[in-house]
Formats: structure tokens, C-alpha cells, sequence
């Protein structure tokens, strides 16, 4: 897995926090100093805290689970969505639907009315309604796609969450507690790491330190999987071998 430096994290900018007037109390282990009312994070637990948490989601994606992820603040959510689409992996960068993860089963219905329509354009339905109910649809097509796209291959809920700002994203990370689901999260020091299950103290709000926490989540998740389908391969490999040893050993009895 790949290492990351503390001169990585500092060109980034991941140490800067918040002003000292709104940091969390919690975050007080993960603060170096305090420079010009400004928080400064200990990088040095930021990567313990980094190779930590990239070490688990290795894990997961080995193991063959999906990592939801969760990044709806401006700056974060285009970085989160064209990181995650190398993993392919599920991702929420538009507002966070309220029972996403506690009321699956209603989202995945809504996932399912996207399949329905795209099966009436080439099952001829189209062909027997009216202009203004196909617009109807197509808009209705549009907003769907905007809401749940990026989680259409989700069938059933993730086995951990990743979350930028949690501040922001305090339904998901709520939901995600409420059914024990495993939480990741970029934690900045206006945020109560106690919440999450895996904090990397980092500056949530700047696009370089998003960026590069990202990378390494990343790469650790396609190594994961990697090492998943290496070892797919090897078990064939070993079957066809047993195969052929079988097919040999009754040649012989004959």
C-alpha cells in the first residue's frame, strides 16, 4: 500500500483547521498549534490515521463490499466523483436523500423506476403515448438520474460509508450509526471525530488536501481489489489443476 509523507500532506495544505472559536474539543488530540487564531493538525496522526483507515477499506473492497460515498459541499463533491468512478464504487454528491441507508428499500424503488423507464423507450410504450406524457417522463428520468445515478449498481446497503465534512453530512453519518454500517470520514477540527468510526484529522474544505486523501483512499481500494481478483484467478487456476489431476487419475484406473 502506498505510503504517504507529511511533506505530501503539508504542500496540500491538509493541516490547516478552522479558527479556534469554532473548533470541537474533541478534535484536541489531533491539534499541533495554534498559529495567527488559526488551528494547525498534527500531521504526523493524520498519516497513522490516514494508512489506518486506507488499510480497512483495502479490506472491504476485497472482500467484495461497497464503500458508499458521501460528499456534498461544493469544493469536494466533483473530486469525490471522479476519484470514486475508478473503484467503482456508489457515491452521493448531490443532496443527501433522508433515509438513503435507514429506508433503503424506498430508494432502491426509486432506483427500479429508472430501469422502468428506460425499458419503456425500447419496449415500444413510448411509441403509444402522448408528447407531453413523454416529457413528463424524461424530466421525471432526468431528476432520477441526478438523485440515485450514482448509486443504480447499490443493491443493497454499503459496508461502509466514506464521508467529507461530517459537519455537513450529519444525516448520513447519523443513519450510518443508527445501523452500525462502518464510518470513514476527513474530519476538520470544527467536527467531533467520535462520531465516525475511522477520523483522518485534514482540512475538509480545501480541494488539494480533499484531493490527495482521496488518492490514497483510492489506491488502497484498487489494490484491494486487485488482491481480490489475483486471488479469484489462483483459485480457477488450482480447480482446472485438480480438474485435470482427476481426469488423469481415472485415465490411469482404466
Amino acid at each position: 500500500m502506498s505510503k504517504i509523507s507529511t511533506d505530501q500532506l503539508l504542500d496540500a495544505g491538509v493541516h490547516f483547521g478552522h479558527l479556534k472559536s469554532k473548533w470541537n474539543p474533541n478534535m484536541a488530540p489531533y491539534i499541533f498549534m495554534e498559529r495567527n487564531g488559526i488551528h494547525v493538525i498534527d500531521l504526523n496522526k493524520t498519516v497513522v490515521k490516514l494508512e489506518e483507515a486506507a488499510a480497512a477499506m483495502k479490506q472491504i473492497a476485497k472482500s467484495g463490499k461497497k464503500i458508499l460515498f458521501v460528499a456534498t459541499k461544493k469544493q469536494a463533491k466533483e473530486i469525490v466523483a471522479d476519484a470514486v468512478k475508478k473503484v467503482n464504487m456508489p457515491y452521493v454528491t448531490e443532496r443527501w436523500p433522508g433515509g438513503m441507508l435507514t429506508n433503503f428499500a424506498t430508494i432502491r424503488k426509486a432506483v427500479k423506476k429508472m430501469a422502468s423507464i428506460d425499458k419503456m423507450s425500447t419496449d415500444g410504450t413510448y411509441e403509444t403515448i402522448s408528447k407531453k406524457e413523454k416529457l413528463t417522463i424524461s424530466r421525471e428520468r432526468e431528476k432520477l438520474e441526478i438523485q440515485f445515478g450514482s448509486i443504480v449498481d447499490m443493491s443493497r446497503l454499503p459496508a461502509a460509508l466514506f464521508i467529507v465534512d461530517i459537519s455537513k453530512e450529519h444525516i448520513a453519518v447519523a443513519e450510518a450509526r443508527r445501523l452500525n454500517i462502518p464510518t470513514f470520514a476527513i474530519v476538520d477540527t470544527n467536527s467531533n471525530p467520535n462520531l465516525v468510526d475511522y477520523p483522518i484529522p485534514a482540512n475538509d474544505d480545501a480541494a488539494k488536501s480533499i484531493s490527495l486523501i482521496m488518492s490514497v483512499v483510492v489506491a488502497a481500494i484498487q489494490e484491494g481489489l486487485s488482491e481480490r481478483k489475483s486471488d479469484k484467478d489462483k483459485n480457477e487456476d488450482e480447480g482446472r489443476k485438480d480438474a485435470d489431476k482427476a481426469v488423469e487419475a481415472a485415465a490411469s484406473a482404466e
